[in-house]
């Protein structure tokens, strides 16, 4: 029997090349859209799970005068006092945020990210040793641990490295000892360094980290077997503020395996993070999926009758409809997989660019997790696309089938007209979607930021620069092409270098009211090098004594103080006296996500760490050219690592891109599909009304006539689509444009012009076959029928 069905199944492939085409061009297509965004899905879950579902890391809320505000930055003593103070704790570590540093010999140093821990760090994590011990490979103040790679780019070999000395550079050069040697950190991981130096260095070069009120580091805990995190959290809640620190302040654990994708907050409340594209784009997979089971499902059965010889003859002979059934699915499943096998041909090659898309290393290395991602979704797609057509050739009657009384009822074509709408209904959302990400991202590049971003480029002060600055400032304006040099010590994109504090006091405060501000750090010419405006007072001045001693505010933090009339009024930080001497207009230091926050400017040339070099356009290669050869004379240990900050603004928005980019794909893949299977189903109803069209044409209905009718019957069910599909849309659209503090206005026509397209698309699919069938000569049509 299975012999037999086999020889069936490719008999028919033979017989009917055109269907079999359709459904294994759509079925694959399919499939590898799916199994690239499984690719990426199951890379997206497995993010800092290898830690254990027991490492948390705490989370400070701070009530502000915009609401709470959840941030990852804590003070510095709070993972010792964790320790001592509460009982459900395993181990606490305090860490830094990756940063840059130089690290080697004296003469030979590599940039690479470094990062400060306590003593616990590989206890708490499980970042494997190579060498060394994780209880006391961080206790000693001059103690590092490097990654296996670091170890053979500094010593050609990552053996035989406990004991070595190499020389860090942060402000100033220390000699530190490796301790320890760390499996390479894995591309799954959101913690990414090449070097551990102990906390207890990082105290030393920056004391102001030991104070309760300071933030600034970020703090990890592990929680004993058993323990609960409701108990965890209401012993450490209050820490803070029992402690000295901000009155306005609460913490609270997150499982730090659940950080990656859970990382959003508004207004003290999760609401979400990466996981809504892995949603998103699951989602879309099974869609794109659901389209092209479709196709197979109404050629299925709108191919019926070629059948039903074969069926009547089978049930006539004794078959029961339950090995039908069996029959059909199978048929179904070894579609599936000849399917599966050009799917996988499509996803070795398509990979590579599929990365440079989504930012991923993603390997298709066939391990036990893709094996059976790949299984599953090749019997999901079988059955989904075999199911209905299987009990629906099953169904028939050998007697009515044998007599031929066989008729369509109207049950099965409804079901053909739904199946054709909900792909094109799908098809109009993508559509719509794509369009709209593109407008917003649009919106964003084309909004006024507040300061110019074009031809900046940056890069951090390291070894001599730091003490070298207003030497290189000035032998760098001397470089041709370079028309402004200064320092600041603040990011202008979101996730970039920040700061903020609430110690500002001003007569009049409302000490109810926390006012978190961000604090801005700079030298002379900053704010004129990025062209941010001065709307009241004055900038700062090299003719004034403004160091340390005056403030400029942005117009958020005058509204949010509440000062009328601020030029040459007084604030107080940390009991020193600051003249107000200007108000900034405001500018987005942050995404379009976030409304712009109070700050304020101060000059502080030494704290300023990030060089900006504003150059003249058109002449960047030169100019940097220049800045590369005075920061090697000057700086012969490093090479110059800069970039432009208008491509950091832009890596802000990286996500949109990529959703822009791949529901582009995404979108043109569902529309072909669908358009496939409406030509086939198009090129069915036309064979099936040939003696029709031949009497119509007969009795005097002209070509353009017939090509109508034949239309009419899918332009219909492609305007009903529309009708669905644009609602939905619009939902979907305002849904995700309320990220966005600063957003692009809905527009109508965007989804009119969607459903236009769709229609379009359609018609043309359509009526070029409803065209060459009313062309058919009359007599043949009669002769055949």
């Amino acid at each position: 029997m299975l012999k037999h069905n086999l020889s069936l199944f490719f008999r028919n492939i033979k017989k009917y090349k055109s269907t079999f085409l359709i459904n294994i061009f759509g079925l694959s297509a399919s499939m590898t859209c799916v199994l690239l965004i499984a690719l990426w899905v199951i890379d997206e879950l497995q993010f800092d799970k290898f830690h254990g579902a027991q490492v948390y890391q705490i989370m400070e809320v701070q009530k502000t005068s915009n609401g709470l505000s959840v941030q990852d930055v804590t003070p510095g003593p709070l993972a010792e006092s964790i320790s001592l103070e509460v009982p459900l704790v395993e181990a606490a570590v305090t860490t830094t945020s990756p940063s840059s540093y130089g690290i080697g010999q004296s003469d030979d140093k590599f940039k690479q990210e470094g990062i400060a821990a306590g003593s616990d760090f590989f206890n708490v994590f499980s970042f494997p040793l190579l060498q060394g011990s994780k209880s006391q490979v961080l206790d000693g103040t001059n103690s590092v641990v490097i990654s296996n790679e670091l170890a053979i780019k500094l010593f050609g070999d990552s053996k035989d490295c406990i004991g070595k000395s190499v020389e860090i550079q942060s402000d100033e050069k220390e000699q530190f000892l490796v301790t320890g040697v760390f499996e390479n950190v894995p591309n799954n991981s959101s913690l990414q360094f090449d070097f551990v130096f102990s906390f207890k260095k990082y105290q030393q070069w920056y004391p102001w980290v030991l104070n309760w009120k300071n933030n600034g580091v970020q703090t990890f805990t592990t929680l004993k077997n058993g323990a609960s995190k409701d108990a965890f959290d209401s012993q450490i809640v209050d820490m803070i503020k029992n402690n000295g620190g901000e009155e306005y302040t609460s913490l609270f654990a997150k499982q730090f395996s659940e950080k990656y994708l859970y990382g959003n907050y508004r207004d003290g409340k999760q609401i979400g993070g990466r996981i809504e594209y892995v949603w998103l784009f699951s989602i879309i997979a099974a869609f794109i999926l659901l389209i092209a089971c479709v196709n197979f499902t109404n050629l299925s059965t709108a191919n019926a009758n070629r059948r039903m010889d074969e069926i009547g003859i089978k049930k006539a002979l004794g078959s029961k409809r339950g090995s039908l059934i069996i029959q059909y699915l199978g048929e179904s499943l070894m579609l599936c997989f000849f399917s599966l096998i050009v799917s996988l041909v499509f996803v070795a090659v398509l990979l590579s660019s599929f990365n440079q898309i989504t930012g991923k290393q993603l390997f298709l290395n066939f391990n036990l997790v893709q094996i059976g991602t790949i299984i599953l979704i090749t019997l999901v797609t079988g059955l989904l696309a075999g199911l209905y057509p299987a009990f629906y050739l099953s169904k028939f009657k050998a007697i009515t089938i044998l007599r031929g009384r066989l008729k369509g009822s109207l049950g099965e074509v409804l079901t053909r007209k739904g199946l054709v709408i909900f792909q094109f209904s799908i098809s109009i959302i993508l559509i719509v979607s794509v369009w709209v990400v593109y407008q917003q991202i649009q919106y964003i590049q084309n909004q006024n930021l507040g300061f110019t971003k074009d031809n900046i480029i940056q890069f951090e002060k390291l070894g001599n620069l730091e003490s070298n600055t207003e030497y290189f400032k000035s032998e760098a304006l001397k470089v041709p092409g370079i028309l402004s040099v200064s320092s600041i010590n603040h990011g202008l994109a979101e996730g970039g270098y920040s700061s903020s504090t609430n110690a500002l006091e001003w007569k009049g405060r409302d000490l109810e009211t926390n006012i978190e501000m961000e604090s801005v750090m700079v030298d002379y010419d900053m704010l004129a090098l990025l062209e941010i405006d001065i709307e009241e007072g004055r900038s700062f001045s090299k003719s004034y004594n403004d160091y340390n001693t005056t403030i400029i505010f942005n117009q958020a933090a005058i509204a949010a103080m509440g000062i009328d009339d601020p030029i040459g009024k007084s604030v107080f930080i940390g009991g020193k006296e600051k003249e107000i001497i200007g108000v900034a207009e405001d500018f987005h230091f942050r995404s379009f996500r976030e409304s712009i926050d109070p700050l304020f400017f101060m000059l502080r040339p030494e704290r300023a760490w990030l060089m900006m070099v504003k150059v003249a356009a058109g002449k960047e290669k030169s100019a940097i050219s220049g800045l590369e050869r005075l920061h090697k004379s000057l700086n012969p240990e490093y090479d110059l690592d800069y970039k432009f900050i208008d491509k950091d603004i832009d890596a802000q928005y990286k996500s949109e891109h990529r959703v822009a980019s791949l529901s582009k794909y995404f979108a043109v893949l569902a529309m072909l599909i669908s358009c496939l299977g409406l030509f086939g189903l198009a090129t069915f109803t036309a064979e099936r009304r040939r003696k029709e069209i031949s009497i119509r044409k007969v009795l005097g209905q002209t070509t353009s006539q017939v090509s109508i009718m034949l239309s009419k019957e899918f332009a219909k069910l492609v305007l009903i689509s529309i009708v669905i599909a644009l609602p939905i849309s619009y939902f979907l659209a305002s849904n995700w444009l309320s990220e966005f503090a600063y957003r692009t206005p809905i527009k109508l026509w965007w989804f009119f012009c969607a459903g236009f397209i769709a229609l379009l698309i359609a018609i043309l699919t359509v009526g070029s076959l409803a065209v060459r069938a009313a062309r058919l000569n009359p007599v043949d049509g009669l002769r055949d029928s």
